[in-house]
């Protein structure tokens, strides 16, 4: 019977598991999730600066929607924490600081990237070894994604 591969989400989720970092794996998720955890409007004014002791810290871009998410925080601990899935955030502090642009503009999209022949070659050498054609499609797709993201990071 073959062993079925875990992916890599799951195996790293059990080895922080272990270590018994998995409490904190999922409080930092919400750097990845915040503006499908708040909207779009908020993302906009406000972002996740650090989680520490379960406390979420926000920089915020002005005085008035600071003043605004302090009337909301118990609203946003319920979105993030149901996004999340866990009661990762018990609380929220406010900064107020510089908010990075979460939008980008024409002049910051980068030209499409795709692959080339010689790319294709190389992640079919890499994959052809592998004997399972569900799980050679998987690596196949990675490697791809790989492949791309470094293309992308050169045209920067």
């Amino acid at each position: 019977m073959r062993k079925k591969l875990d992916s890599l989400s799951a195996t790293l989720v059990k080895i922080l598991k272990t270590r018994g970092l998995e409490g904190r794996l999922s409080e930092y998720r919400i750097f990845g999730q915040w503006e499908k955890a708040v909207g779009t409007v908020i993302a906009r004014h406000a972002q996740p600066q650090e989680v520490r002791s379960k406390k979420l810290t926000l920089i915020v871009d002005s005085p008035a929607w600071m003043q605004q998410l302090s009337m909301l925080k118990p609203v946003l601990v319920e979105k993030i924490n149901s996004r999340l899935g866990t009661d990762g955030i018990k609380g929220i502090t406010l900064k107020l600081g510089e908010v990075r642009s979460t939008t980008m503009t024409v002049e910051d999209d980068p030209a499409p990237v795709s692959l080339d022949e010689d790319d294709r070659r190389k992640i079919e050498q890499y994959v052809h070894e592998v004997g399972d054609p569900d799980t050679r499609g998987k690596i196949r797709r990675l490697i791809e994604k790989d492949f791309l993201n470094k293309k992308k990071r050169q045209q920067k």
